[in-house]
């Protein structure tokens, strides 16, 4: 029979096996805990208070009381929006002065289809807030097989409610998207994705058109809080651009 040493001995060998496995599973269920019980993204300043987000439209992701918003003008069947999306995400997380607002564009290139979406997405908006609308946003590119062939026949959204379908029976997103597509033109925005880069402490504004990289948007802020700083008498005046070319790589309104 074995003695009790060897018997320990095993017991010994056999803790330090599962030790590197048994912490590999905390680790995972910690961040699985992490994310279902909503904690703060990547770049949330703990002790500092975050303001209630309003209900929308307009739809507004990251920190409502940001100083600079990043307004993305979008497309649902715009390949490169698609592509975008989750790289302006990811930035936006990681720079909780900023926030990105969401302005409808489907291109008549992308239509039906474009609209369609749209007007899901504004529904899911209206009956679930801005955690809904962003969710269905996501769900839409990753399903849809973009360039306007829309979502695979047959597949319906997975947080459809009779009152998300009461919506969509309305016209209520139809005169969402109608006016926002209405002001894109006004102010000349035909390709997707634009961004609108705003300063809200001193109302400066830059246009950027195209899939701007992280590295581009902290340019454009820091162009924008240089501009809104009082003017140096011996400085070369240096304002802000209205528009500043990107990537030829986007969607044009036709």
């Amino acid at each position: 029979m074995a003695s009790i040493e060897s018997i320990r001995h095993v017991i010994q060998r056999a803790s330090r096996r599962l030790a590197w496995p048994l912490a590999t599973l905390a680790i995972v269920l910690t961040a699985l805990a992490v994310y279902s019980l909503g904690l703060p993204p990547r770049g949330h300043v703990p002790g500092h208070a975050v303001a209630p987000t309003p209900a929308g439209p307009p739809w507004i992701y990251g920190r409502p009381d940001a100083r600079f918003t990043v307004t993305e003008y979008a497309d649902l069947e715009c390949p490169y929006c698609r592509a975008y999306f989750p790289v302006l995400k990811q930035w936006i997380d990681a720079n909780p002065e900023v926030n990105w607002r969401w302005h409808d564009l489907p291109l008549p290139m992308h239509d039906p289809a474009a609209t369609r979406e749209a007007r899901l997405t504004e529904c899911a908006g209206e009956t679930g807030g801005q955690a809904a609308f962003w969710s269905a946003v996501a769900w839409i590119y990753q399903h849809t097989r973009g360039d306007g062939q829309g979502v695979p026949t047959g597949m319906t959204y997975r947080s459809s409610t009779p009152a998300l379908q009461q919506c969509m029976n309305s016209t209520r997103p139809d005169t969402v998207i109608h006016a926002e597509v209405e002001e894109a033109e006004h102010d000349g925005i035909a390709v997707t994705p634009s961004l609108h880069v705003l300063d809200h402490r001193s109302g400066k504004t830059l246009l950027l058109h195209g899939p701007a990289q992280g590295d581009l948007l902290l340019s454009a802020i820091d162009q924008l809080v240089a501009s809104g700083k009082p003017a140096d008498a011996n400085a070369p005046s240096d304002p802000v651009s209205g528009a500043q070319s990107v990537s030829s790589t986007a969607g044009q309104r036709r």
